[in-house]
Protein backbone atom coordinates (compact mmCIF):
# COMPACT_ATOMS: atom_id res chain seq x y z
CA UNK A 1 0.00 0.00 0.00
CA UNK A 2 1.37 3.60 -0.73
CA UNK A 3 1.21 6.80 1.17
CA UNK A 4 -1.42 9.64 0.15
CA UNK A 5 0.83 12.36 -2.10
CA UNK A 6 1.62 14.99 0.70
CA UNK A 7 1.02 18.48 -0.47
CA UNK A 8 1.01 20.03 2.77
CA UNK A 9 2.89 22.94 4.13
CA UNK A 10 3.75 24.42 0.91
CA UNK A 11 3.01 28.02 -0.91
CA UNK A 12 -0.26 27.12 -2.89
CA UNK A 13 -1.51 24.02 -1.40
CA UNK A 14 -5.18 25.67 -0.92
CA UNK A 15 -5.22 26.83 -4.23
CA UNK A 16 -4.60 23.42 -5.83
CA UNK A 17 -6.75 21.59 -3.04
CA UNK A 18 -10.02 23.65 -4.75
CA UNK A 19 -8.90 23.22 -7.92
CA UNK A 20 -8.88 19.62 -7.49
CA UNK A 21 -12.21 19.72 -6.02
CA UNK A 22 -13.50 21.58 -9.14
CA UNK A 23 -11.96 18.97 -11.11
CA UNK A 24 -13.67 15.96 -9.53
CA UNK A 25 -17.06 17.62 -9.45
CA UNK A 26 -16.57 18.10 -13.06
CA UNK A 27 -15.76 14.30 -13.29
CA UNK A 28 -19.15 14.08 -12.34
CA UNK A 29 -21.16 16.13 -13.45
CA UNK A 30 -19.55 14.87 -16.88
CA UNK A 31 -19.82 11.32 -15.93
CA UNK A 32 -23.55 11.48 -15.52
CA UNK A 33 -23.48 9.78 -11.93
CA UNK A 34 -25.36 11.46 -8.73
CA UNK A 35 -25.64 10.94 -5.12
CA UNK A 36 -26.86 7.11 -4.82
CA UNK A 37 -25.67 3.67 -3.91
CA UNK A 38 -24.57 1.70 -6.36
CA UNK A 39 -26.30 -1.78 -7.35
CA UNK A 40 -24.82 -4.87 -6.99
CA UNK A 41 -24.80 -5.57 -10.37
CA UNK A 42 -23.10 -2.25 -10.77
CA UNK A 43 -19.87 -3.52 -8.84
CA UNK A 44 -19.88 -7.37 -8.28
CA UNK A 45 -17.43 -7.89 -10.71
CA UNK A 46 -15.25 -4.72 -10.02
CA UNK A 47 -12.23 -4.75 -7.46
CA UNK A 48 -12.80 -2.10 -5.30
CA UNK A 49 -9.98 -0.09 -6.33
CA UNK A 50 -12.13 -0.22 -9.80
CA UNK A 51 -14.88 0.83 -8.06
CA UNK A 52 -13.42 4.17 -6.13
CA UNK A 53 -12.26 5.54 -9.97
CA UNK A 54 -15.40 4.53 -11.86
CA UNK A 55 -16.79 6.91 -8.57
CA UNK A 56 -14.32 9.67 -9.19
CA UNK A 57 -14.86 9.78 -12.70
CA UNK A 58 -18.77 10.15 -12.11
CA UNK A 59 -19.46 6.66 -13.74
CA UNK A 60 -20.95 5.28 -10.22
CA UNK A 61 -22.81 6.78 -8.00
CA UNK A 62 -20.82 8.77 -4.92
CA UNK A 63 -22.61 8.87 -1.25
CA UNK A 64 -25.44 11.58 -0.66
CA UNK A 65 -23.86 12.40 2.88
CA UNK A 66 -20.69 13.98 1.31
CA UNK A 67 -23.82 16.31 -0.15
CA UNK A 68 -24.81 17.08 3.10
CA UNK A 69 -21.82 17.15 5.23
CA UNK A 70 -19.75 18.99 2.26
CA UNK A 71 -17.00 16.86 1.99
CA UNK A 72 -16.21 14.55 -1.03
CA UNK A 73 -13.64 12.23 -2.09
CA UNK A 74 -10.31 13.92 -4.29
CA UNK A 75 -7.78 10.72 -4.43
CA UNK A 76 -7.77 6.95 -4.51
CA UNK A 77 -4.43 4.67 -5.11
CA UNK A 78 -3.91 0.79 -3.89
CA UNK A 79 -4.79 1.19 0.02
CA UNK A 80 -5.14 4.64 -0.13
CA UNK A 81 -8.06 7.51 0.09
CA UNK A 82 -8.24 10.99 0.58
CA UNK A 83 -11.34 13.18 1.46
CA UNK A 84 -11.25 16.89 1.51
CA UNK A 85 -13.77 18.79 3.37
CA UNK A 86 -15.29 22.71 4.07
CA UNK A 87 -15.40 23.18 7.67
CA UNK A 88 -18.34 25.58 7.60
CA UNK A 89 -20.77 27.11 9.65
CA UNK A 90 -23.40 24.82 9.59
CA UNK A 91 -21.03 22.16 10.93
CA UNK A 92 -20.52 23.92 14.27
CA UNK A 93 -21.22 23.03 17.99
CA UNK A 94 -22.59 25.28 20.45
CA UNK A 95 -19.28 26.22 21.31
CA UNK A 96 -18.49 27.82 17.82
CA UNK A 97 -16.18 24.80 16.68
CA UNK A 98 -16.92 22.13 14.15
CA UNK A 99 -18.76 19.52 15.57
CA UNK A 100 -16.25 15.93 16.46
CA UNK A 101 -18.71 13.99 14.48
CA UNK A 102 -17.75 15.56 11.41
CA UNK A 103 -14.15 15.04 12.13
CA UNK A 104 -15.35 11.29 13.02
CA UNK A 105 -17.21 10.83 9.79
CA UNK A 106 -14.14 12.81 7.54
CA UNK A 107 -11.69 10.13 9.08
CA UNK A 108 -14.11 7.32 8.97
CA UNK A 109 -14.92 7.60 5.18
CA UNK A 110 -11.10 8.05 4.49
CA UNK A 111 -10.39 5.15 6.03
CA UNK A 112 -13.08 3.01 4.68
CA UNK A 113 -12.35 3.86 1.43
CA UNK A 114 -8.67 3.05 1.91
CA UNK A 115 -9.75 -0.41 2.51
CA UNK A 116 -11.91 -0.47 -0.22
CA UNK A 117 -9.37 -0.01 -2.79
CA UNK A 118 -7.69 -3.31 -1.63
CA UNK A 119 -10.84 -5.75 -1.79
CA UNK A 120 -10.71 -7.91 -5.14
CA UNK A 121 -14.16 -8.64 -7.09
CA UNK A 122 -17.03 -9.50 -5.03
CA UNK A 123 -16.26 -8.62 -1.43
CA UNK A 124 -17.12 -5.60 0.58
CA UNK A 125 -16.51 -4.71 4.20
CA UNK A 126 -17.84 -3.87 7.65
CA UNK A 127 -15.69 -1.55 9.78
CA UNK A 128 -15.29 -3.74 12.97
CA UNK A 129 -13.84 -0.65 15.32
CA UNK A 130 -13.34 3.08 14.93
CA UNK A 131 -10.68 5.37 16.99
CA UNK A 132 -10.76 9.03 16.35
CA UNK A 133 -8.36 11.46 18.53
CA UNK A 134 -9.02 14.72 18.08
CA UNK A 135 -5.81 16.92 18.47
CA UNK A 136 -6.89 20.93 17.97
CA UNK A 137 -10.27 22.29 17.04
CA UNK A 138 -11.65 23.55 13.61
CA UNK A 139 -12.62 26.90 13.71
CA UNK A 140 -15.11 27.55 10.37
CA UNK A 141 -12.42 30.18 8.95
CA UNK A 142 -10.51 27.10 7.94
CA UNK A 143 -11.24 26.79 4.13
CA UNK A 144 -10.64 23.28 3.96
CA UNK A 145 -9.00 19.94 5.12
CA UNK A 146 -8.27 16.56 3.99
CA UNK A 147 -8.72 13.16 5.32
CA UNK A 148 -6.03 11.13 4.30
CA UNK A 149 -5.80 7.24 4.71
CA UNK A 150 -3.95 4.55 4.19
CA UNK A 151 -3.95 0.75 4.42
CA UNK A 152 -1.69 -0.48 7.28
CA UNK A 153 -2.05 -4.65 6.99
CA UNK A 154 -4.29 -6.43 4.61
CA UNK A 155 -5.32 -9.82 5.70
CA UNK A 156 -7.65 -12.43 4.15
CA UNK A 157 -10.30 -11.28 6.68
CA UNK A 158 -9.71 -8.31 8.44
CA UNK A 159 -7.76 -5.19 7.18
CA UNK A 160 -6.37 -2.31 9.65
CA UNK A 161 -5.94 1.41 8.26
CA UNK A 162 -4.50 4.86 9.51
CA UNK A 163 -6.08 8.13 8.84
CA UNK A 164 -5.08 11.80 9.69
CA UNK A 165 -7.35 15.11 8.95
CA UNK A 166 -4.93 17.93 7.86
CA UNK A 167 -5.37 21.36 6.88
CA UNK A 168 -3.40 22.75 3.81
CA UNK A 169 -0.85 24.26 6.16
CA UNK A 170 -0.13 20.85 7.42
CA UNK A 171 -1.72 21.33 10.62
CA UNK A 172 -2.90 18.02 12.34
CA UNK A 173 -6.60 18.18 13.34
CA UNK A 174 -7.18 14.68 14.30
CA UNK A 175 -6.05 11.38 13.53
CA UNK A 176 -7.93 7.40 13.60
CA UNK A 177 -7.74 4.13 13.05
CA UNK A 178 -9.75 1.44 12.10
CA UNK A 179 -10.14 -2.35 11.93
CA UNK A 180 -12.22 -3.86 8.62
CA UNK A 181 -13.63 -7.47 8.20
CA UNK A 182 -13.80 -8.46 4.67
CA UNK A 183 -17.46 -9.98 3.46
CA UNK A 184 -18.52 -11.70 0.92
CA UNK A 185 -20.90 -10.12 -1.59
CA UNK A 186 -21.48 -12.69 -4.17
CA UNK A 187 -23.70 -14.86 -2.37
CA UNK A 188 -25.76 -11.56 -1.12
Amino acid sequence: MTQPPSSHDTPGTLDRWIAEESAVQERRARGGASAAVASREQIVALTGLQQMEAMLRGELPHAAMGQTLDFLLVQVGDGTAVFQGRPGPRLLNPMGMVHGGWFATMLDSALGCAVHTTLPPGKAFTTTDLHVHMVRGIAPTVARVRSEGRVLHRGRQLVTAEARLLGPDGTLYAHGTTSCMVLDIRNR
